[in-house]
């Protein structure tokens, strides 16, 4: 992602030109209390399976992009968090205060 890439207002930091993020640098967000939540391969529940994230795990959101929606503790909601590479949550699962992105879009 470069500089031009980031929303405005959007809540990310951009990195100085040529520095790499690291994921220190992202901010980190409660799964939903009790619930174990499936990581799939892209943005759908069809998508395949990669792990499962064990209760009380927090996840670093990468970027975001639209999918499948999906209902659960959090909400219904169509927003998708990349926590790696291939590597998609519902955000409906996700605890982050909000309704809307909280991170870049992916590309």
């Amino acid at each position: 992602m470069t500089n031009e890439e980031i929303p405005e207002g959007s809540g990310a930091v951009a990195a100085p030109e040529g520095a790499a993020l690291r994921a220190v640098d992202l901010a980190s967000y409660a799964i939903a209390p009790g619930y174990q939540v499936n990581v799939r391969r892209g943005p759908s529940t069809s998508s395949a399976l990669v792990k499962v994230l064990p209760k009380g795990s927090r996840v670093q959101i990468r970027c975001q992009t639209r999918g499948e929606s999906v209902s659960g503790p959090c909400g219904t909601t169509d927003i998708w968090d990349n926590i790696g590479p291939g590597q998609y949550i519902s955000d409906s699962y996700v605890k982050t205060g909000s309704g809307g992105f909280v991170a870049g879009s992916c590309s």
